[in-house]
C-alpha cells in the first residue's frame, strides 16, 4: 500500500465532529489504495512546518504528500511575508521531490465573520503558491480560486467553529474531491 501524507495546519488536522482528522478519513474513503497519514498541527504556518518536516512528512518515506499552509501565513496576527512563505514551500517541494508533491493553495475566507485574514491577502499567497508550482513542476490544487468562484463558497466555509476560516464537511468533501482528481490524473 502506498503512503500518502497530508501536510498543513488546523485545515489539515480538523476533525469536525469525527473521530479522525475528516481530510484523511475522507480521502481515505475515496483513495482505499493508499494509507493517509495526517500530519497537520492547528496554528502552525510554513515557519514550524519546515520545522517538523523530518520528522511528521519525511520519516514515513511518502509516495505522495500534500502541503496545505498559507491561513496562518496570512493572518494578521501571525504574518509570515509573502516572500518567506513562498521560500519555504519551495524548500519543502525541494526536500520531497516536485513529482511527489501536490501543493495546494489557501483556502479563501468568509469575510463577514472571520477578521484575521482578507481574501485580498490570501489571493496573493495562493498566487504565490501557485508561482511555487509552476517553477518546480510540483502538482497544484487552486483551492483558493476553485472555491472562491462558487456562488455558494461562503456556506462550503461553515464548520463547527462557524468562524469563517475552519470549514465544515461541505468544505472538506469539496476539497476531497479536487485532491481525489489530481492524484488519479497522475496516478501517484
Amino acid at each position: 500500500m502506498k503512503t500518502f501524507v497530508c501536510f498543513g495546519d488546523s485545515l489539515t488536522a480538523r476533525k469536525e465532529g469525527f473521530e479522525e482528522p475528516m481530510l484523511t478519513t475522507k480521502l481515505a474513503k475515496q483513495l482505499n489504495q493508499y494509507e493517509f497519514i495526517n500530519a497537520g498541527v492547528s496554528g502552525d504556518n510554513t515557519v514550524g512546518g519546515l520545522e517538523r518536516m523530518e520528522r511528521d512528512v519525511m520519516s514515513h518515506k511518502p509516495d505522495g504528500v500534500t502541503i496545505f499552509f498559507g491561513a496562518n501565513d496570512a493572518a494578521f496576527h501571525k504574518n509570515i511575508p509573502l516572500d518567506l512563505y513562498q521560500k519555504n514551500l519551495y524548500e519543502m517541494v525541494a526536500r520531497i521531490s516536485p513529482e511527489k508533491t501536490i501543493l495546494i493553495s489557501p483556502a479563501p475566507v468568509d469575510e463577514k465573520i472571520q477578521k484575521a485574514r482578507t481574501n485580498r491577502v490570501l489571493d496573493q499567497y495562493a498566487s504565490a503558491a501557485a508561482e511555487v508550482a509552476g517553477d518546480t513542476g510540483c502538482h497544484f490544487v487552486d483551492f483558493f480560486h476553485q472555491l472562491i468562484s462558487l456562488e455558494d463558497y461562503p456556506f462550503k466555509l461553515q464548520g463547527i467553529k462557524d468562524d469563517g476560516l475552519h470549514f465544515g464537511e461541505e468544505g472538506y468533501d469539496f476539497l476531497v474531491e479536487l485532491i481525489t482528481k489530481k492524484i488519479k490524473s497522475i496516478r501517484l
